[in-house]
């Protein structure tokens, strides 16, 4: 029997006439006789322990000894966190903390990673025990048993799957309070729990840049992720087009759904909340209400991203016409986004920095507003730094890193992440023209339209490469690609 199990004496009370003990499984739910603890936790089989090992394993490996030597002769503890309560007894999906899983590949909550260091850095995975049948949790814990929530890796599960030694959670106190505070180095703002067991110090934030500026450069195992989720997106936004007869139907909740089905079918979820913005709503950088009307003649400014399985997600926009034809009016906006995207694309490459690409396509945007009429200052004057008349209609910047978070890295110090780029970095090039309909200093025919266009593009040795190409770009090829699609309207689910 665990020795945590709460089994009161015998009640004789009017309330409780039968005099055996009872288990106190929580509020508002009666409790548990004896005789059914025991007939729950036991005479079932031995379930074999699984013996495949994660495919990132040795990524992982890798990534640790690299941190270690970063901060030799200190213990390094990183949390992945704990559940986050939605609503009084359901919580939010667990989703592993981004450093923790870059580090382990590990996605049980509550886990920990120890890296101690000496001559070879000494890894040790604490996770909590198995709530399984062995245990009145299995049956009486709605938040960890199994029969409620399906099994987890243990300790035993663990140490195989994830090719690390692992310790049971319940020790982590013990073994990290006998180190004493001074050498010890804890990612913070994850796990309290943990976060009291040693002082904070200047290391704790050193370490948390650490690892942002590690991520800066994606390997092997990363960037074929990346390409995965990045295909899977596609295939999203494929869906989309051809669900789109039925959302001027139904509205911008039908875009939302479709992507997102596609994201729980090829992935683990979405990357971030999907931006299905039709019409005006489109001026609205980040519109994730997805409550609007879609209606034909109008644009649709689809910015979505799969996160797969091992938790790397694309970042993809695309601007569509709803009724699959541009008018003149939207196609000379579209087109200047699109001579924007392709130089900043083009300026992507190792060693040139990392404004490169907002500075050469911001250059392309400010000359094609100055011959609309829209800014009236000569496009140098205008994009001075004193000036950005610019940003009223394009205010967001032009890329940002991307990885396991959507902006990835955010820790990293500004040198390096916006210093020079190199190979290995994966970045999106994503500008945008906005023109909100009480816009007087737009024409007429402009105001409302908001364009984005969007690829998640990777740095390699001679230049870059563009993993989201498989979707088209050009105001030509959006219009073949969407006829070629309603062509074939059965929706591929990959079911």
């Amino acid at each position: 029997m665990s020795d945590d199990v709460e089994i009161p004496e015998p009640d004789v009370s009017e309330e409780h006439p039968i005099s055996e003990n009872w288990v106190w499984v929580g509020a508002h739910r009666p409790p548990s006789p004896r005789i059914l603890f025991e007939h729950m936790t036991t005479n079932w089989a031995t379930v074999d322990s699984p013996t495949d090992v994660h495919p990132g394993a040795s990524y992982s490996a890798a990534r640790r000894r690299r941190l270690a030597e970063r901060f030799a002769d200190k213990t390094i503890v990183v949390p992945t966190g704990n559940f986050k309560v939605r609503a009084n007894d359901t919580d939010y999906p667990f989703r592993a903390g981004t450093d923790f899983f870059y580090l382990t590949g590990c996605d049980e909550p509550d886990a920990v990673l120890v890296i101690s260091p000496g001559d070879s850095p000494r890894s040790t995975l604490y996770v909590p025990h198995r709530r399984d049948a062995s245990t009145h949790e299995y049956y009486t814990d709605a938040r960890y048993g199994e029969l409620w929530v399906g099994a987890r890796r243990g300790v035993i599960e663990a140490a195989i799957y994830y090719d690390v030694e692992a310790a049971p959670l319940e020790s982590l106190e013990k073994d990290l309070v006998a180190l004493g505070g001074t050498d010890v180095v804890t990612l913070r703002g994850f796990d309290a729990s943990v976060g009291v067991l040693h002082e904070e110090s200047e290391l704790d934030d050193e370490l948390a840049v650490v690892l942002s500026e590690l991520r800066l450069v994606k390997d092997e195992f990363e960037i074929t992720q990346l390409q995965r989720a990045v295909d899977a997106t596609v295939q999203g936004f494929r869906d989309v087009v051809r669900a789109l007869p039925t959302a001027i139907e139904r509205g911008e909740r039908v875009i939302e759904g479709v992507f997102n089905l596609r994201a729980r079918v090829e992935g683990n979820d979405i990357g971030y909340e999907t931006i299905a913005a039709s019409g005006p709503h489109a001026t609205t950088l980040h519109w994730q209400r997805n409550t609007g009307d879609v209606r034909s003649g109008d644009l649709l400014l689809l910015d979505a991203g799969v996160e797969g399985h091992e938790l790397y997600t694309a970042d993809v926009t695309r601007t569509m016409p709803i009724n699959g034809k541009f008018s003149p009016a939207q196609r000379r906006i579209y087109d200047l986004v699109y001579a924007a995207q392709s130089a900043g694309i083009a300026a992507v490459k190792p060693g040139a920095n990392f404004m490169d690409p907002h500075e050469a396509a911001m250059k392309v945007l400010a000359e094609g507003l100055y011959e609309l009429g829209i800014l009236k200052e000569e496009p140098e004057y205008a994009l001075r730094k004193d000036r950005q008349l610019h940003r009223r209609y394009t205010l967001h910047g032009t890329s940002h890193m991307l990885g396991i978070d959507v902006h990835d890295c955010a820790n990293a110090r500004n040198e390096f992440y916006h210093g020079d780029l190199r190979e290995g970095y994966v970045l999106t090039v994503e500008p945008g023209l906005y023109f909100q309909s009480n816009d007087l200093t737009v024409p007429e025919e402009y105001r409302g339209i908001g364009v984005r266009i969007e690829d998640d593009v990777l740095v390699t040795a001679d230049g870059s490469r563009n993993l989201s190409a498989a979707l088209p770009r050009a105001a030509d090829d959006i219009e073949a690609w969407m006829a070629e699609l309603w062509s074939n309207p059965a929706p591929d689910l990959g079911l």
